[in-house]
């Protein structure tokens, strides 16, 4: 299996999973209940971070299913998908794989941030996750949803916690309050048990609500 880039597409096992798994489970009744039930199956990253970032911003406000089918035409268009290849391609036919005027210009700004250098994939090693975010959100298109979820799917940073996320605060609701409605409070009461492993216990919630792999 290929990414954008053409390159193939590696699944590594985050080192922190089992680890992190003992600790949920010694830690928190519900995720001792729900971690067996998925079995080997464990967060995976995929797709260099520039693809990464401008899928999520295609994916904007629009179903998967119409998402992938813009993604597939879009990413026809360069030889790589590079910022530099991003670059040199041609509104008109941006539009026509089905991108709106306000994406391409977030395409354009993303593709501006990595290829200008303001974007330095290496310097993030050593940089908080709060750092990474607040440089993240400074690129058009991209807010903290979006930003966490690529700490989560692409960095793989292990204590990540995305009040923003839906499905989170369906899942919390759903396994720990019987269904009631649940407040960022509330999910921050329950996430204390969580760390410092929040990324893979919100992955697990969003498993136990979706049985198929949550994939950004």
């Amino acid at each position: 299996m290929n990414d954008a880039t053409g390159s193939p597409v590696q699944f590594v096992k985050p080192d922190y999973w089992d680890e992190a798994c003992r600790h949920l489970s010694r830690k928190d009744r519900v995720m001792k209940r729900i971690i067996p039930q998925f079995g080997d199956a464990c967060l995976q990253s995929r797709g260099d971070p520039f693809t990464t970032l401008a899928r999520s911003i295609v994916g904007q406000q629009i179903s998967v299913k119409a998402a992938q089918s813009v993604w597939d035409k879009f990413a026809k268009l360069p030889r790589r998908m590079t910022p530099d290849n991003v670059l040199r391609l041609k509104v008109d036919d941006m539009q026509a794989a089905g991108l709106s005027a306000r994406k391409i210009e977030y395409l354009v700004d993303l593709a501006l941030h990595f290829d200008s250098g303001a974007i330095d994939v290496e310097a993030w090693k050593a940089m908080s996750d709060e750092d990474i975010i607040a440089e993240l959100v400074g690129i058009r298109g991209i807010g903290r949803w979006t930003a966490e979820m690529f700490l989560i799917f692409h960095l793989m940073r292990p204590n990540v916690l995305p009040l923003d996320d839906i499905g989170l605060i369906n899942g919390i609701s759903r396994n720990y309050f019987s269904g009631d409605p649940v407040s960022r409070s509330d999910a921050r009461e329950v996430a204390q048990a969580w760390e410092p492993f929040c990324s893979v216990a919100t992955w697990y919630i969003w498993r136990s609500l979706d049985p198929l792999p949550v994939d950004y």
